[in-house]
């Protein structure tokens, strides 16, 4: 897969499936801006890659300011890969309103500001590409998930929408929806869990990079499962 000459953000790079991601595009030849909520502590790579740090993509005027910095230094913008997001494990009973605000603006509002931002730009570049990350648990919702899906079901519903708008323009908008992702944290939760059914972040980065890819260009509108044996 050849990704060169293609100018791709991703947002929560700095969390596992993030970083998966920006390793997995940048060996695919991509230039890669990077945003995280945390502030940039390492210096700049030296693949080229852009930092942007201590951006709360809640706020629009964050979000501008990021694709308008991308494309001052890069000179374009070719796709938005949406990781941003969180995770809270709370039963309706008992729980607070506050979390599902919580899961709402990291998981949906994050996802809907960034791509507003970026499709200025997106559409001033030949087949631009959209990636969300949602989630298999918004499809069938556990107990103690439900805040969680409900905002990952927005996502997967902001994707359609989007790639509906979209369709004549030749900018697709596609989502993954993986299941559990193998990560340090997942382990420390689930620790009688068999970790070889998961889903690593490296494969889930993937799936990302062929739908950002040229040969993906008649994909567009579609939830795809990145299950593992889950």
């Amino acid at each position: 897969m050849n990704l060169s000459g293609k100018v791709l953000v991703v947002t929560g790079s700095d969390g596992a499936l993030g970083q998966a991601v920006a390793s997995t595009l940048g060996k695919y030849g991509a230039r890669l801006a990077l945003v995280a909520h945390a502030p940039v502590t390492a210096p700049a790579s030296a693949s080229g890659a852009m930092h942007f740090g201590g951006i709360d993509l809640s706020q629009p005027e964050a979000a501008r300011s990021v694709m308008e910095g991308v494309v001052k230094e890069a000179g374009r913008l070719d796709g938005l890969i949406n990781v941003a997001g969180g995770f809270r494990f709370e039963k309706v009973a008992g729980g607070i309103l506050a979390t599902w605000d919580s899961m709402y603006t990291l998981n949906l509002k994050t996802a809907v500001v960034a791509c507003q931002a970026a499709l200025p730009h997106l559409l001033k570049a030949a087949g631009g590409r959209i990636v969300n990350v949602g989630a298999m648990g918004a499809v069938k919702a556990a107990g103690g998930m439900g805040a969680y899906a409900a905002s990952k079901a927005g996502v997967e519903k902001l994707t359609e929408a989007l790639a509906d708008e979209l369709k004549d323009k030749g900018i697709t908008v596609n989502a993954i929806l993986p299941s559990i992702l193998d990560t340090p944290r997942n382990r420390l939760d689930m620790p009688k869990a068999d970790f070889t059914r998961w889903v690593t972040p490296v494969e889930a980065a993937e799936v990302i990079a062929f739908l950002v890819s040229d040969e993906a260009r008649a994909v567009t509108g579609a939830l795809i499962p990145v299950v593992g044996r889950v």
